[in-house]
């Protein structure tokens, strides 16, 4: 039988293997930290582990128990946003393969990147009839993972005046907006943002340039209280 110092010292070790458990993307894009470990590790393990201590304290009859459940409690609770994005991320770029949308990752934030030639025709806000299967699914998603604010951002190439751009970039992300809300996205969550030429992200001097450039970008963050 187990005494309560060994229970204990088995509960550390399920926190620091529930906290350093990797999962497929950690090694890639989920916000690892420069020692190697992701912060879903960093913070479960660590939440696990003081659940272990913290159960122990509070459960005087049994200690050892007590620190067992502490540990998967904390453990759970610690890493619940790294996951929760872990898991969003991997079932935005299954629904995304083939589309033209790129899915990005920058710790907790994720990135859809929606070129020009696959969501508006030239000098429209009027949505390309190949872009609502696209949104189709980004709805179902949004609908699904509700912890994050969704941020739809317009942006043109430099062709035209500044007013111009600015104006089209902004009718265009709420163009994208009104779709997704259409069909049922929590309006709460969302806003727009038009950034005309202002954050080219290749040269305008080229047309392969000014069509990277053209492009709308939806930026998932998480929710006060999430993270």
């Amino acid at each position: 039988m187990f005494t309560p110092s060994r229970l204990i010292l088995t509960a550390t070790l399920v926190a620091l293997v529930s906290g350093c458990a990797s999962n497929p993307y950690d090694s890639q894009t989920s916000g690892s930290s420069s020692d190697g470990m992701s912060k879903t590790a960093k913070y479960g393990g660590l939440g696990a582990l003081a659940g272990a201590v913290a159960g122990a304290a509070i459960n005087h009859d049994d200690r050892g128990k007590g620190a067992l459940i502490g540990a998967a409690v904390a453990g759970a609770a610690g890493a619940g946003y790294g996951y929760y994005v872990d898991k969003q991320e991997a079932e935005l770029r299954r629904s995304m393969e083939g589309t033209g949308v790129q899915v990005e990752r920058q710790g907790d934030n994720i990135q859809l990147i929606m070129p020009g030639n696959i969501t508006f025709a030239t000098d429209s806000a009027d949505i390309a009839s190949n872009f609502y299967t696209p949104l189709n699914n980004l709805a179902t998603s949004f609908r699904q993972y509700e912890q994050n604010s969704i941020e739809i951002v317009g942006h043109t190439d430099s062709t035209g005046s500044h007013a111009y751009n600015m104006n089209l970039s902004q009718r265009r992300a709420q163009s994208v907006a009104n779709y997704l809300l259409a069909q049922g996205v929590n309006a709460t969550r969302v806003t727009t943002r038009g950034a005309g030429p202002d954050q080219p992200v290749a040269s305008n001097a080229s047309e392969a340039g000014r069509s990277q450039n053209r492009r709308v970008e939806i930026n998932l963050r998480p929710l006060p209280g999430q993270q």
